[in-house]
Formats: C-alpha cells, sequence, structure tokens
C-alpha cells in the first residue's frame, strides 16, 4: 500500500466519522422520535380497539380468546377468572330506570351501559316516542386487560346496583338530583364486604339534559394487568331516523369534537369518513339533524378514534349513520382510578346548548367558517328569532315579521340599488349611441373609456348598484344556514306545511323517474315552487330597471335557468327557508313600488344633465391611467 493510499484511506475514513457525528440527532431531535414512536404505537393500540369493536359479539369475543389463550377457552368461563371477572354469559338480563323531567334513561345490567335514552318533550316525525339509540344497536365498555391474560370489556360484564334498596326505577324532578350506582365484583369476591370493584355512578338533575357519569377502579391490583399504563373507552351506536326526510338527515349527522383549545371540528357528512385525533379531546359528540348525544370528559381523553358509515337513503331500517369512537384515558394501578365524565343527550338547540359553557352550540352549522355569517346569525338573527318566539305566535307569522324588520334594516341598501339603476337606465340611450360609434372589436378600448367618460360626466358610479348587493349576500347566505337548522321550527306547522323544518309535500308519489326523481324527488313542494316562481319574476323585474344591453351574450338566459335549476335543489330543504325566500322576493317587489312612487326619475335625469355641463375633477390615480392608456395607444399605432 502507497503513501498516498493510506493517506486517503485515513481522509476517508476522517470523512465517514465527521459526517456521522454531524448527521447525529442532537437530544431536542431524539426527543422528537421517542414521541413520534409513542404516537405509532398508539396509533397501532387504537386500530386495534376499532378492529376489536367490530367483533364485540359474544361468540366472535370467544373465538379470539380460545386463539389467543386456549387453555382459557378450555376451562369454564368462571373457573378460569378466579382472580378476575365473571362474564354474563349465564346471567339474566335486568334492565333499571332513572328519569327526569326531560329524559327516560334505561340502564343494562349487562356492562352497567345506558341501554336507551328517551327524549320526553319530543316525538319522531311519525309521533313515536323519541329515542336517540338503542342499546341493541350499541356498544359501550372500558377494555381490561386482567393479571390471567385474558382482554375482557366492561360490556361484558355483569353489573348490580348498589343502595337502591331494591328499587328498578328512579325519579326525580325540579331542582332536585338522584345519583344511581352500579357496581361489577371480581368472579369470587365476596360483594358484602370486597374493596374491590368496578363502579358507575349516574347523577341526573331534575330538570337538565346533562347525566353525571362516574367511573371509580377500586381496588384492582392483582385483577388488571400490572403493565396496565392507560385505558381504552369504546363507544359505537347506529342512530335511527327521527325525521320526515331521511336523506337530509344523513346529510346533516356526523360526529363533532372539541380540542381543550375549544376549536370543534367534524368528519364528513356527506361521505363514510375516519379519524385518528392524536391530540387531547375534551368531547366527542354523535350528532344528528336536531338531536345529538354528546360524552364529555371532565379533563381530557389523550387521544381518540372516530368514525362514520353510511346507509342508502332508501334503507327500510330507518338507518341514519353509525358512529364509531375509541378513547385512551390515562390509568395507574398503584392506586384507585376515577373518571369523572358527562353525557349530553338532547336537542341541537343553541341556546339550549350555550349555556354549558363548552362550545356544543358549534355542532349547529351557522356559518362557522365565515366570521360575518356567524355573527349575523349569533347576534341578530337568533336574539330577534328568541324574542319573536316568547311571544307564541306560529312560527310561520315569526319568520313573516323577521322578513319585514330584515327589509327595514336593508331598506337603505335598496334605496341605494335603485337609484343607481335608475340613473344607469337613464343614461342607456347614450351608451347605446357610444356602441354604435364604437362598433369595431379593435375599438373596445376606445368604447370603454368613452363610457367611462360619459359616466364620470353624469356623476354616475357602475359599480354602485353593485355594493349594496354584496352588502346583503351575507345575511342572504346567514339565513340559509339559520332556517334549516333551527330547531324551533322543528315540527311546527304553517298553512298547508306540517313541518317548517322538511319539505312541505303537496304531492307525491312512488315510482322512480329517470332524472327527475333524482335530481328534483318524488314530490313537490309548494313552497319552493312559489319561491321560484317569485324569484323568475323578480329576475324579469331587475332586468327591466337596469335595461341594459351590455351584458354578456347568454347571460340574461342564465339569470332565468338558475331559479329553476335551484328548484330541484330547495325541493328537499326547509319548507322555512324556501317560505322565507318567497316572502323576501315579495316585499322586493312592495318595496320597488314605493321606492319608484318616492323617485322622480325627470328630476333624476335634470341633475345628470346638470352634472354634465359641470368641470370634471380628475384624481392623480385618474391622470395616471390615462396617461398609461396612451402610452399603450402610441405604441400599436407605432407598431
Amino acid at each position: 500500500m502507497t503513501k498516498s493510499n493510506i493517506i486517503g484511506l485515513v481522509i476517508i475514513v476522517g470523512l465517514l466519522i465527521g459526517y456521522s457525528l454531524w448527521m447525529a440527532p442532537s437530544k431536542e431531535e431524539m426527543a422528537a422520535a421517542k414521541r413520534k414512536a409513542d404516537s405509532i404505537s398508539f396509533a397501532q393500540r387504537a386500530d386495534s380497539l376499532l378492529a376489536l369493536e367490530a367483533a364485540m359479539d359474544k361468540k366472535t369475543l370467544d373465538d379470539s380468546l380460545a386463539k389467543t389463550n386456549p387453555v382459557a377457552k378450555a376451562m369454564p368461563v368462571h373457573d378460569s377468572l378466579s382472580k378476575g371477572f365473571g362474564t354474563i354469559t349465564d346471567s339474566e338480563e335486568k334492565f333499571y330506570t332513572i328519569e327526569n323531567d326531560l329524559l327516560k334513561l334505561k340502564i343494562s345490567s349487562n356492562g352497567g351501559r345506558i341501554w336507551s335514552v328517551q327524549l320526553k318533550d319530543y316525538q319522531t316525525f311519525d309521533s313515536l316516542p323519541l329515542v336517540l339509540y338503542k342499546g341493541d344497536s350499541t356498544m359501550f365498555g372500558f377494555e381490561i386487560n386482567t393479571e390471567d391474560l385474558r382482554t375482557l370489556n366492561t360490556a361484558d360484564l355483569k353489573f348490580i346496583p348498589v343502595g337502591t334498596d331494591g328499587a328498578d326505577s328512579l325519579r326525580v324532578s325540579g331542582k332536585d338530583s338522584i345519583q344511581f350506582a352500579l357496581r361489577v365484583y371480581p368472579g369470587k369476591a365476596d360483594t358484602t364486604s370486597s374493596s374491590s370493584y368496578i363502579e358507575y355512578v349516574y347523577t341526573l338533575k331534575g330538570n337538565d339534559y346533562m347525566v353525571g357519569y362516574k367511573v371509580n377502579f377500586v381496588g384492582m391490583r392483582g385483577y388488571i394487568a400490572q403493565n396496565t399504563r392507560d385505558m381504552s373507552l369504546l363507544w359505537s351506536t347506529t342512530l335511527l331516523q327521527q325525521e320526515k326526510s331521511l336523506k337530509t338527515e344523513q346529510t346533516q349527522s356526523t360526529i363533532h369534537y372539541m380540542d381543550l383549545a375549544g376549536e370543534v371540528n367534524y368528519l364528513s357528512e356527506t361521505k363514510d369518513a375516519k379519524e385518528r385525533v392524536s391530540t387531547a379531546v375534551k368531547w366527542v359528540s354523535f350528532k344528528q339533524q336536531f338531536f345529538s348525544a354528546t360524552l364529555i370528559a371532565e379533563d381530557k381523553f389523550e387521544s381518540t378514534d372516530i368514525e362514520t358509515i353510511g346507509y342508502p337513503d332508501n334503507n327500510m331500517d330507518r338507518q341514519v349513520k353509525t358512529m364509531k369512537s375509541a378513547y385512551i384515558l390515562p390509568f395507574s394501578i398503584e392506586s384507585d382510578q376515577s373518571y369523572n365524565l358527562k353525557w349530553y343527550f338532547g336537542p341541537n338547540k343553541y341556546k339550549v346548548l350555550r349555556q354549558y359553557g363548552m362550545n356544543l352550540e358549534r355542532q349547529i352549522p351557522l356559518g362557522w367558517s365565515f366570521f360575518l355569517m356567524q355573527w349575523i346569525n349569533r347576534f341578530a338573527v337568533i336574539p330577534v328569532f328568541n324574542w319573536l318566539e316568547s311571544t307564541n305566535m306560529n312560527y310561520g307569522i315569526i319568520i313573516l315579521i323577521l322578513t319585514i324588520l330584515l327589509k327595514i334594516v336593508l331598506f337603505p341598501i335598496a334605496w341605494k340599488t335603485y337609484i343607481s339603476s335608475a340613473k344607469m337606465r337613464i343614461l342607456k340611450p347614450e351608451i347605446e349611441e357610444i356602441g354604435l360609434k364604437f362598433p369595431k372589436k379593435d375599438d373596445a378600448m376606445k368604447k370603454q373609456q368613452a363610457t367611462m367618460a360619459l359616466y364620470k360626466k353624469a356623476g354616475v358610479n357602475p359599480m354602485a348598484g353593485c355594493v349594496p348587493m354584496l352588502l346583503q349576500f351575507p345575511i342572504l347566505i346567514a339565513l340559509f344556514r339559520f332556517f334549516p337548522a333551527a330547531f324551533e321550527l322543528r315540527q311546527q306547522p304553517f298553512l298547508w306545511a306540517t313541518d317548517l323544518s322538511s319539505y312541505d309535500s303537496i304531492y307525491s308519489w312512488t315510482a322512480q323517474i329517470p332524472l327527475l326523481s333524482q335530481f328534483y324527488g318524488n314530490h313537490i313542494s309548494l313552497f319552493t315552487l312559489l319561491m321560484t316562481i317569485s324569484t323568475i319574476m323578480y329576475t324579469k323585474m331587475n332586468n327591466d330597471m337596469m335595461g341594459s344591453t351590455q351584458q354578456m351574450p347568454g347571460m340574461k338566459t342564465m339569470m332565468y335557468l338558475m331559479p329553476i335549476m335551484f328548484l330541484g335543489f330547495f325541493n328537499n330543504f326547509s319548507a322555512g327557508l324556501s317560505y322565507y325566500y318567497m316572502l323576501a322576493n315579495l316585499f322586493t317587489f312592495a318595496q320597488m313600488f314605493v321606492i319608484r312612487r318616492f323617485v322622480n326619475e325627470d328630476k333624476l335625469h335634470k341633475r345628470i344633465q346638470e352634472n354634465k355641463t359641470k368641470p370634471v375633477k380628475k384624481s392623480s390615480f385618474q391622470k395616471r391611467l390615462e396617461d398609461m392608456t396612451k402610452q399603450q395607444q402610441q405604441k400599436a399605432i407605432r407598431k
């Protein structure tokens, strides 16, 4: 080996050592890598929880246990769990009822879970008791790894009530409150003296949709695996139809959740969705169109997996969606562990949800993504609507008065729009003369300059009519969000409409007509039809007022086609929304009639002619713009 080879080898080794030292991760990077690895492990565990949930029926669970622990499967269930918990394979299910003025909860001994929730003040669209969910389509329980290498879920354990003196039903009213507790003890423990148990404590106040839910793990050392560092909670249910339109209810039902910063997010409402929320979560809500079931942590859920599964809108079982969730909670075997949770079972009514101070009202689609839209609804529309509601008038009359009040508020904008369109109409003959003077496409720039010069000389701003319309647009969209989401309209009749929150069918059919049934539906909503007719009339009136021939080719046709397209879109929407838009169009006609009586267009024309005789002051910006235009024209001539 030559000297040069040795020197080269030393340099290469030095470079390798230097590179490895340079690329070595810092302490911060090593900590970040560890957090990432923990997150991946956490996510893998959550995946296994969701997989387990899909197979939570007893047979599948036993088959799974047989594969992981054949010895346990070969032995009788209770004998194999001499240090664990007895399951409910040979136990009869018992139900206990607790209720207040608003809720009726049925609690099962199997798993100690809430088997069903009835909202006593409400009914389904077909006059049945309104039950949010039932136990035969619901799974809820904590997953436990026992000392004898088994995995159990509290949903499969037999709970017994404590402190009820044998009563199967408890009721509370007014400002009072009650507690109902159930416990499950280790398999061979003496329940009269055992200090080891899992306890569920339900607290119910007399006039509240919120239900206290405390979970206590007491004396679990020796029963739950020593290496347990966290507890997994699984909750899933299939929500059933409550409203008239199953399709509409499906497109407005999904899972909402709030993180510790107060930010509320949700899964897609229109398609199946699944998400792993790796950050801490305060609450998770299974939200339907007008009702929701929400699980709330006093502290937090460390991690959450959520998923929604949809069904065809013509399914015979009236299924809206299946919603699944899996949570991770911290756990220590060294001491007793308690989790303070809450349930909200109730209506998605703004003033009800708002009172709990946890952003639950953000489940109501009021346009939260656009600040101006939500401000209009929160600080204007909802307070006025609630004030009118306190008078106990019919909701159709309330919408009528609300429309009148809005039109009064927007009257200055309507006045400004009319004056602008009147000025444009007066200048129409002169604008047409300019068009005849510059008929060629090459003279488009000259034509535009001449038109703008006319506007400037006459003191007319062609954008003056657009600005008022832009100011009205947020209000229009805000109310588009408000009426379909307004719980107050649910099952409220007006004229021929039996439910202002749903479509008002005056004629329906069962035959599936190609295209018509797909894009329009199998019914005729009269308010939507009247709204469409009034919109077409308004479009014609607006075109006549403007009297403009400067529209792009086909634009006028498109303006008439848009209301017809909306006919199919609004046919399945809230009758209250179509009713409001129809009223808005009618009051616009009335406003235009009143304004015409007070605006003298001859005087307006005279004022415009006077403006033409006055010298036009050009701003510095306008001068620079004209100079640039002249320079461009001179360059074009030279070429």
